[in-house]
């Protein structure tokens, strides 16, 4: 759901850039002043395996479209919805800037519909609110939370899409028809991404409760090495973007699909700041589209294979090494502030 610049005026992403940049200063300073000193690797791990998951596009049958998981409300329910929102927008500007997917002036856009959506409304509302309780949260609750959570993340980020294109007015896509399109599409995509992070919180509630504090196991393992969890992470980064993601699905995504049947031709658009940042974009992406640098000959299948298993590490790598030290710089700037 990555949208790209041709559906963005510079007006509305303009705008969305600037609500985007609030929202993650706002949770930056939120981020300075957690306690907890796992919080720079726990970021840094899970958003490489976010990243790595986004890579597998599966395809939604009869519909001749694909989808992948956002990852917003897996991470909001294991970092925080704060800390969750700085980890999806890390990912999403390495994905922009040294992968080309998603646009540049669109950026802001696919930080609000894929992060702060998803992280400051769908998981408060949601997943929070289903866990509360009197006698702490239980296994049962953080399953149907994060199913629930992340459907409606998804309906709302897609909604989102649908507003940022008909403001921007630059494609002609009908509003009534366009969101007629990309609400059960992702309904579809919203229900396999909530049974996987409801499969990934019960799996991490088993194998590491600390993660989890208001479980009642949690307190039997808060003095526990995490050694063996960022192994276990590390090896699932590798897997899934090394190996998995060579069998992900080619069919266009839920945003390409709706578009593609609501729009006759091709969307373009050739305005000085799309074409200024597309030349921007393909100056800093060392791998565009996942894949190695365009070659005189047609690539064949291993050329293809490895060049998206050279980026699933790559950007997972990125990812892991970026958030990592920024959580150190959030951590030294509240550890000034206390001094």
């Amino acid at each position: 759901m990555h949208m790209s610049d041709a559906l963005v005026s510079p007006a509305v992403g303009g705008a969305m850039w600037a609500v985007s940049a609030a929202g993650l200063y706002v949770a930056s300073r939120k981020v300075s002043h957690e306690r907890d000193d796992r919080l720079p690797p726990l970021m840094g791990v899970l958003g490489a395996f976010v990243f790595a998951a986004q890579m597998i596009n599966f395809t939604i049958p009869a519909t001749g479209s694909s989808g992948h998981i956002g990852g917003g409300i897996l991470l909001a329910a294991l970092l925080g919805p704060w800390a969750a929102c700085i980890v999806m927008a890390s990912i999403l500007a390495i994905q922009a800037f040294l992968f080309a997917d998603g646009g540049l002036l669109a950026l802001g856009c696919n930080i609000a519909n894929l992060a702060l959506l998803p992280c400051l409304v769908a998981y408060p509302l949601i997943y929070r609110t289903i866990n509360r309780g009197t006698n702490g949260i239980s296994p049962s609750r953080i399953a149907w939370g994060g199913f629930l959570a992340a459907i409606i993340g998804l309906q709302l980020g897609a909604f989102g899409v649908v507003i940022e294109t008909t403001l921007s007015g630059i494609t002609e896509l009908p509003f009534s028809a366009f969101v007629a399109l990309m609400q059960p599409i992702h309904l579809a995509i919203g229900g396999v991404e909530g049974l996987a992070t409801a499969a990934l919180l019960l799996f991490l509630a088993r194998m590491r409760p600390a993660l989890y504090p208001a479980l009642p196991q949690a307190a039997q393992q808060q003095h526990i090495s995490y050694k063996p969890f960022f192994i276990l992470m590390g090896i699932l980064v590798a897997t899934v973007g090394g190996l998995l993601s060579w069998y992900a699905s080619s069919l266009p995504d839920g945003l390409e699909w709706a578009a593609e049947r609501t729009h006759s031709s091709e969307i373009a658009n050739t305005s000085t700041s799309h074409e200024t940042l597309a030349r921007i974009q393909e100056k800093t992406s060392i791998l565009p589209d996942y894949n190695l640098p365009a070659a005189d000959q047609p690539r064949t299948d291993i050329e293809e294979r490895a060049g998206t298993s050279l980026s699933g590490l790559a950007g997972a790598s990125a990812v892991a090494a970026f958030l990592i030290i920024l959580g150190l710089i959030l951590r030294r700037k509240k550890t000034v502030r206390t001094s």
